[in-house]
């Protein structure tokens, strides 16, 4: 893709993305073979899709918050952060998801993404997170890596790794 007039950044799900949120996701979709009929109510009126996404909403048992990787006009991706863990999140699915849409993989945006949202994990109080990916997932694996994961064996077909935010915080003011 092409170059970014401002670095990309962590923000509540805005409406200045329409375009190439609709765009990535469903293309994203396509190549995956996924259902997008999720997508619908978004073309239908983005601006409630949007709305219904933004606060603290009850996910997966747990108030989880949503982030988009944004900058300008550009969607790169989403981040979901879940503030706490139920038993199921404990083996698969962790405190955090996150993905790049097709068009924006392959650049660190991943990598990025994921120490902003290590960021907003530490500002909800927390002191280490479980993230989780397929077993078969490398570029996950070594975005995991690259942010201080630890792994901590496998369940279920994935792969488990610890965060401390408090190393990773040292790490990263030093």
């Amino acid at each position: 893709m092409d170059d970014l007039a401002r670095p990309p950044r962590l923000v509540p799900p805005t409406t200045a993305v329409r375009e190439s949120f609709l765009a990535g996701e469903r293309d994203d979709h396509l190549a995956s073979g996924d259902p997008a009929d999720w997508l619908d109510e978004a073309h239908r009126d983005f601006e409630a899709f949007v709305a219904s996404r933004r606060g603290v909403q009850e996910r997966w048992g747990v108030p989880c918050t949503t982030f988009w990787y944004v900058s300008g006009e550009h969607y790169i991706g989403t981040l979901i952060l879940r503030h706490r863990l139920t038993p199921e999140l404990a083996e698969v699915g962790g405190h955090i998801g996150y993905h790049v849409v097709l068009p924006w993989r392959r650049q660190g945006h991943a990598t990025r993404m994921l120490a902003a949202g290590l960021a907003e994990s530490r500002r909800l109080g927390l002191d280490r997170v479980l993230l989780t990916c397929a077993a078969d997932n490398e570029p996950s694996r070594r975005v995991i890596l690259a942010n201080g994961g630890v792994h901590d064996g496998r369940a279920r077909g994935e792969d488990r790794f610890w965060i401390d935010l408090t190393a990773v915080h040292a790490t990263h003011s030093a």
